[in-house]
């Protein structure tokens, strides 16, 4: 593969509206970019959702990692006829590892039958602060074993039923006071502290077989004390690759959050993450900061700053998952739909998970 199609496998963007529009089509066609994100906007049903998908992958040349954050509870990009489900606060109460791994599955079924390959869930983080703005009821426990056993079962479900599952916030955030989307949180407490409480659900999930993680744009001084995790070698490269040994894909949360771009930039946010061992880029929403973060990346490369061994790596771990996980070319199936997507089962199961919520 030429230099530049292993760069641009490093982007995974989003876009407006319910069809491609023509700046998709062209970084997905000219460009070659890894992925796409859909969120609501691009959602109007599930007939519409998998066409949108077909057309997609239809002009890229190597499949298209197509991710939804469809967490359940707070975080549901998907309407009704899809199976609302009440989240993990909800599974948390319910202290049932087999109901999360019936929920990781009835989602990924409703995912998969429109064409929807990775699921930006699990939430790991522990629910330890109730002034946290951001976290709260997406976690399924203020206890780190109860989140990391459920967590594990959520992944499991999803995985084994053919969507790709990605574990978030690492490593940890549970424990801020301020939304990353708006400011730059920080977590303050001792590397023991650390370990033993935020970190721990992200190394079991890693244990479970867990192929993907995002990184929080939230500082941890005893690890890092002038960058956040996304844009931090030492919790990249040294924590999370050479102490927890994870070799899956690392994405970072949307680089246009505030927590990272009011204080670095697009362009050289883009930079940092991906020279801090980041495999993926999200950058979900202005085409023209999309498009600098890309030429920046480049330019990045052709000046050394970011070596080609670095991407290579990259490139590396997002063709092999590509390889391992994304199977057949997606083509909509109007019977699979139909049987799967808000079916009475999915449907009943969102009901009893509902019921510990109450």
């Amino acid at each position: 593969m030429e230099r530049i199609r292993k760069i641009t496998q490093l982007f995974v963007l989003g876009f407006d509206g319910t069809e491609p529009d023509a700046h998709i089509l062209r970084m997905i066609r000219d460009f070659g970019i890894g992925g796409v994100i859909l969120f609501s906007r691009n959602i109007r049903d599930p007939q519409q959702t998998a066409g949108l998908i077909q057309n997609l992958q239809e002009v890229s040349e190597i499949p298209l990692l197509v991710g939804i954050d469809q967490e359940g509870g707070r975080v549901t990009r998907l309407p009704e006829p899809f199976t609302i489900f009440p989240g993990n606060h909800a599974l948390g109460l319910s202290h049932s590892r087999k109901l999360a791994y019936a929920f990781g599955r009835a989602t990924a079924e409703e995912l998969s039958a429109v064409g929807i390959n990775l699921n930006f869930a699990p939430v790991l983080d522990v629910n330890t602060n109730p002034e946290n703005p951001v976290i709260g009821t997406r976690a399924f426990s203020g206890d780190p074993e109860e989140v990391a056993d459920l967590g594990c079962s959520v992944i499991r479900g999803l995985q084994d039923y053919g969507v790709i599952a990605c574990g978030k916030h690492f490593p940890g955030h549970g424990d801020t006071t301020l939304d990353s989307h708006l400011d730059l949180p920080a977590v303050r407490h001792e590397e023991e502290r650390l370990r033993r409480m935020e970190m721990l659900p992200f190394r079991k999930a890693i244990d479970c077989g867990l192929s993907t993680l995002m990184t929080a744009h939230v500082l941890y001084p005893a690890f890092d004390p002038e960058r956040p995790a996304t844009l931090s070698r030492r919790m990249v490269q040294q924590i999370l690759r050479e102490e927890l040994r994870f070799n899956g894909v690392v994405f970072s949360d949307d680089l246009e959050m505030k927590a990272v771009e009011d204080r670095w930039g697009i362009e050289r946010s883009s930079v940092l993450a991906i020279s801090a061992g980041l495999d993926a880029l999200l950058i979900c929403h202005d085409p023209a900061k999309q498009e600098k973060a890309l030429h920046a990346v480049m330019d990045a490369v052709e000046e050394g700053e970011i070596t080609l061994e670095r991407i290579d790596e990259s490139a590396g771990r997002l063709l092999d998952l590509k390889r391992r996980r994304l199977g057949t070319p997606f083509h909509m199936d109007l019977k699979r739909i139909e049987t799967q997507v808000g079916s009475s089962a999915h449907r009943d199961l969102a009901s009893t998970i509902a019921g510990y919520g109450r």
